[in-house]
């Protein structure tokens, strides 16, 4: 047995949403253990950037490609882009995902019976299924379609992104947690249904990091300060701080590598210790 990372050399990754905060830092992981990576995000320009830095900083093949994880056609294109420029996939990473204030509640809890509108009363459910749809299904189709090439190799791994509010729901964002929450049944429904394939199936649940879609609750826009919700959030963390996206490094590439082939269907908490915290 081999006790590093060096299993992964040379395998052919696709990550959706790999242009953002937290899809940035696995590419970097991924790049730097050798693995080609295909970055699939629905801005073009942002992804082909993403790319190009890895490639750069790495010397490795590593490029962007623009699909849409909501449209199963859109990622079957992409698919085969990939398969002509890379071959057969090995790993997919399935990043795409996030929360909009049109699927966010005004306030944490309903005290006055009065004033809906910023309750959960008051959500539409354009705003709720945008968000519910590019968490799960973009989990689904992306899945259905990248994994196809693992079956025929007999080998492979799919890692899915959940979240601690797969576990404990946050107040005022409810279809983000729900979403994430069929994150991580799907994650283990799909591992049971492909585990005599070869392929296995993970998910990683991070804790408080601050990225473009959660930096609208956990900051001040004026002065970049905590917010009340955001000091809550660091109090019930016992470390006591946000996570970086480099700290989910590790994690991913100890779920993609062999080190962990005998491990399949679980999701894996980075939190910083919150969900070992009761509040006091």
């Amino acid at each position: 047995m081999i006790f590093d990372f060096s299993d992964l050399k040379g395998k052919v990754a696709v990550i959706t949403g790999g242009a953002g905060v937290i899809g940035y830092a696995v590419c970097e992981a991924m790049a730097s253990a050798g693995i080609k990576t295909a970055i699939i995000d629905i801005n073009k320009e942002a992804a082909e950037d993403t790319a190009r830095q890895l490639s750069e900083k790495f010397n490795i093949v590593c490029f962007g490609v623009e699909a849409n994880v909501l449209d199963k056609q859109s990622l079957i294109d992409a698919k085969k882009t990939i398969n002509e420029k890379l071959g057969a996939i090995d790993i997919l990473i399935n990043g795409a995902g996030g929360n909009s204030p049109k699927a966010t509640t005004q306030i944490e809890q309903l005290t006055d019976i009065n004033d809906l509108e910023k309750s959960f009363f008051g959500l539409e459910m354009d705003g709720f299924d945008k968000v519910f749809a590019l968490n799960f299904n973009g989990t689904l189709l992306p899945s259905m379609v990248f994994a196809t090439d693992m079956l025929q190799k007999g080998k492979g791994v799919i890692l899915n992104i959940s979240s601690m509010n797969s576990f404990r729901p946050l107040t005022k964002i409810p279809a983000y947690s729900a979403a994430k929450a069929s994150v991580n049944n799907f994650t283990q429904w799909l591992a049971v249904h492909l585990a005599k394939t070869g392929i296995r199936v993970n998910a990683i649940a991070p804790g408080f990091f601050l990225t473009n879609q959660n930096r609208f609750l956990l900051t001040d826009e004026k002065t970049g300060a905590p917010t009340p919700r955001g000091l809550k959030i660091i109090s019930n963390t016992p470390v006591g701080k946000y996570g970086k996206p480099e700290d989910l490094q590790g994690a991913t590439l100890f779920l993609l590598s062999d080190l962990s082939g005998f491990i399949t269907g679980i999701i894996l908490p980075v939190d910083g210790g919150y969900s070992a915290y009761g509040g006091v």
